[in-house]
């Protein structure tokens, strides 16, 4: 019963080991890539950090440098191969994650001009309450009933006024 279970086991570690087989190289910007795939032509060969086994030259293989070199005879330059080492479902991911980013700033800075908003709002109703020139008290640090003189109430209506200043644009 054992040795079938590693019968089975076997091939399975085997197959597991081959799809570890993948390229590694360094980028222009000097991030490591890793990939199943080889990279462009691009990538200078000292770039190459790590390559599956078996594996000789980097994207280009012999049929391209054979194209190369007939293009080359007759004096016109090849194309140069389309992305070979971009994965699409990775670009996908890449845009739909700064999407996503973009979205949750804009829902922040969204909240920020509300509360802006709201605090513009809350100041200039008080400004108008300290302007109107009824008497307003405040407690104290002891805790007791304080009315404020006119000093006080011009240098809270200033303390207001540079909150509008700041909030209500």
């Amino acid at each position: 019963m054992h040795f079938s279970k590693f019968l089975v086991a076997l091939p399975l570690a085997l197959a597991a080991s081959m799809a570890t087989a993948q390229w590694q190289w360094l980028d222009k910007d000097g991030r490591k890539i890793f990939s199943d795939r080889a990279p462009g032509p691009e990538v200078p060969e000292k770039n190459i950090l790590k390559r599956p086994a078996g594996a000789k030259a980097p994207a280009a293989d012999s049929n391209a440098q054979a194209t190369q070199e007939g293009s080359k005879a007759d004096g016109a330059v090849a194309p140069a191969p389309k992305d070979a080492g971009v994965d699409k479902a990775l670009d996908a991911k890449k845009k739909q994650a700064e999407a996503a980013e973009a979205a949750q700033k804009k829902a922040e800075a969204e909240k920020v001009a509300k509360a802006k908003a709201d605090n513009c709002k809350l100041a200039r109703q008080a400004k108008t309450t300290f302007e109107s020139g009824i008497r307003l008290a405040r407690a104290n640090s002891a805790g007791e009933r304080e009315f404020l003189d006119d000093a006080a109430r011009a240098n809270e209506i200033q303390r207001i006024q540079g909150v509008i200043d700041a909030d209500c644009k």
